[in-house]
This record gives C-alpha cells, structure tokens and sequence, in this order.
C-alpha cells in the first residue's frame, strides 16, 4: 500500500515505515504528525484518485529531528569582467517516518467546526434583528449592497414583500429600503 501526499507543498510518494526528508516543519522532535492532503492512495487491488484530495485518508508520521541538507554551491560568474562570486546554502529539513497510512479516517473535528459554525450564524443573525435600527438610510443601503441576492431575498421574503423572484439586486435593495 502506498500514497501520494502533499507535504509542505511538494508531492512524496510514502509507504508505511519509509523515512524521508521534507523541507522544516514547525513541530517538536519526537511528535506525531497527520497529513490529510492526500492526492492519491493505493493497495494493491484498487486506487483511488482525488478530487483534489481524497477523502477518509490520513498519512500519520512521527517527526525524528530536524536537519540541514548537504551544501549547495551558488557560483556566478561574467567572463572578461573580472566578476566571481562563490556563495552557499544548506536548506533547513525535517526527517520524519511514516508510521501509518489510515483509510475510512471520520472527519469528527471537521464535522464539529462545521456544526459549531451552523449554530453560531443563527445566534449572529438574532443579535442583529434585537439591535435597534439606525438612523441613517445611506450606512444601511450600504450594508445590503454588500449582501448577497440570496440573503437580500430572504430578507424580503421575512418582510414580505411579494415578487422577489424576478427581482434583480437593484430592485431587491429599493423594496429593502
């Protein structure tokens, strides 16, 4: 069984207990890391291409340390003007171990934002409809051209007003004001 993650940007095709080199991760020595961006998976007898990732996938992987990589000589030089400069660069890396690939992984932290953030709108939503309503027209046909036509009609529609499906932005905002 192997898999294509994505990893710091850049594609590495992982099997479990493979080590490899990654550019620097920002995680402590010794720790446990997953990566959920994985663009392909295979075992053996099928393979699953995502769109753009698949899903219920995770690569689970412990950190072993932190490293510099071999040097790499930067030379520049102009012919016939004199004009030599030598430099070099060791890039920063992370050595890690594969320690798992996981298929069927429930997305449970996912789905908990996601249901926090439906009940959260609600709750924003009343708190705007028990603030008082303010005095200047100019500020609030401002506010309602930063809506969408989908709130803009449902707002009609809680008002209302009839005739709103053929209404276009414009029209929606007049019958608002």
């Amino acid at each position: 069984m192997y898999a294509i993650v994505e990893i710091s940007g850049k594609q590495f095709k992982v099997e479990k207990k493979q080590k490899l080199f990654v550019n620097r991760l920002d995680v402590a020595e010794g720790k446990k890391i997953s990566f959920d961006n994985v663009l392909m998976i295979n075992d053996g007898s099928k393979s699953s291409i995502g769109t753009p990732n698949v899903s219920g996938v995770q690569v689970d992987a412990k950190v072993l340390k932190h490293l510099k990589s071999d040097k790499v000589i930067v030379f520049k030089k102009k012919r016939r003007k004199g004009y030599k400069v030598r430099n070099g660069h060791r890039q920063a890396i992370t050595e890690i171990e594969i320690s798992d690939i996981l298929t069927g992984v429930s997305k449970k932290a996912a789905a908990k934002k996601a249901e926090t953030k439906k009940t959260e709108a609600p709750k924003k939503a009343e708190a705007k409809k028990a603030e008082p309503k303010k005095a200047s027209t100019k500020k609030e046909s401002q506010d309602l051209s930063s809506m969408s036509v989908a709130a803009l009609k449902t707002m009609a529609k809680d008002k209302g007003i009839t005739g709103i499906s053929s209404m276009k932005k414009a029209d929606l905002i007049k019958a608002l004001s």
